[in-house]
C-alpha cells in the first residue's frame, strides 16, 4: 500500500514537472515563432502599388487583354481631359490589335507589359515568367520600336518567383491600389463612386480599368472630371514612378529613400 501511495505521488509529481517545464519554456517557443513568422514576411517581395510622391499625381492604368471596340472612345475621352494613361498589353492581343497598340502609342499613352498568354503566373517557373514577360517585350519592340519596364502580372497574382523573373528581365512590377471594379460592377454611377469615393484614393495612386469594360466609356468622363476637380494631375507611371533608389513597404508604397 505504502509502495503504491508512492508511486502514485511520483505520477502526480512528474505531470506537475511536465506543465512547469512547459510554462516555462513557452515564452521562449512563442518568440522564436514570432521570429520566424516575422522572417517569412520580410523575405516575401511585394510589388508597387502606389507610390509617395508630394504632389496630387496619379496613374490611370488599363489592362488589355480582351476586345478592342472601345479603344478609340477610350482615347477620345482621355484626350478630351488632356490625361494620358498606361495601357498594360498582352502579347496575342498586340497580335489580334496591332493598330490600337499603335493608336494608343501615337496618342502618347504608355505601353505596358501584360505577359504574353494572360497566365496564371504564379503556377509558373522563374523561366516560364520570364518567357512570358519577355515574348510579349518581342511583340511590342517589333511593332513600336520601343522598350517596356513596366509589368502587370495577368489577375493581379504574384510571388517571389513572379517578381523575380520581372526583375531579370529589367521591369518594374506594378499592381493598383484603386480598382474601378469595372469588371462586374453594375452601372456607370457605381463605377464612378467606386473610384472618386475609394478610401485609398490620394496622390501617387495607381488606378486599374480594363480596356473592354461594359460601363467604362460612360463612367471615364465623369471620374476624370471628377479627378481634375480635386486636384489630381493624370499622368503615366514613367512621371510617377521612382526608378532607383527607393524601397517598398509593407502596403506596396514605393518610398524614396
Amino acid at each position: 500500500m505504502i509502495n503504491l501511495k508512492k508511486a502514485q505521488i511520483n505520477i502526480i509529481f512528474a505531470v506537475l514537472l511536465v506543465f512547469v517545464c512547459a510554462a516555462a519554456s513557452r515564452p521562449a517557443v512563442v518568440t522564436v515563432f514570432k521570429s520566424y513568422a516575422k522572417n517569412a514576411e520580410s523575405q516575401k517581395k511585394l510589388p508597387i502599388y502606389s507610390v509617395d510622391v508630394p504632389e496630387k499625381k496619379i496613374a490611370i492604368t488599363f489592362d488589355a487583354a480582351w476586345g478592342a471596340a472601345d479603344t478609340e472612345e477610350l482615347i477620345s475621352i482621355l484626350k478630351d481631359f488632356d490625361a494620358k494613361a498606361t495601357f498594360f498589353v498582352c502579347g496575342y492581343w498586340v497580335d489580334k490589335y496591332p493598330n490600337e497598340v499603335k493608336r494608343l502609342y501615337e496618342e502618347g499613352h504608355l505601353i505596358g507589359n501584360h505577359g504574353d498568354s494572360h497566365a496564371h503566373v504564379a503556377k509558373l517557373s522563374l523561366e516560364q515568367n520570364r518567357q512570358e514577360i519577355l515574348k510579349c517585350h518581342e511583340k511590342v519592340k517589333n511593332l513600336l520600336g520601343i522598350e517596356m519596364n513596366f509589368f502587370r502580372p495577368p489577375f493581379g497574382e504574384y510571388n517571389n518567383t513572379v517578381l523575380d523573373a520581372a526583375e531579370t528581365a529589367n521591369y518594374f512590377t506594378v499592381q493598383w491600389d484603386v480598382d474601378s471594379h469595372d469588371w462586374f460592377i453594375k452601372s456607370a454611377k457605381a463605377e464612378i463612386d467606386q473610384v472618386l469615393k475609394h478610401k485609398h484614393l490620394g496622390g501617387g495612386s495607381i488606378l486599374l480599368f480594363h480596356n473592354d469594360a461594359k460601363f467604362t466609356p460612360e463612367a471615364l468622363p465623369a471620374i476624370l472630371k471628377g479627378l481634375k476637380d480635386s486636384g489630381y494631375e493624370i499622368v503615366p507611371l514613367t512621371e510617377l514612378i521612382h526608378k532607383e533608389n527607393y524601397r517598398i513597404n509593407h502596403e506596396g508604397r514605393q518610398i524614396l529613400n
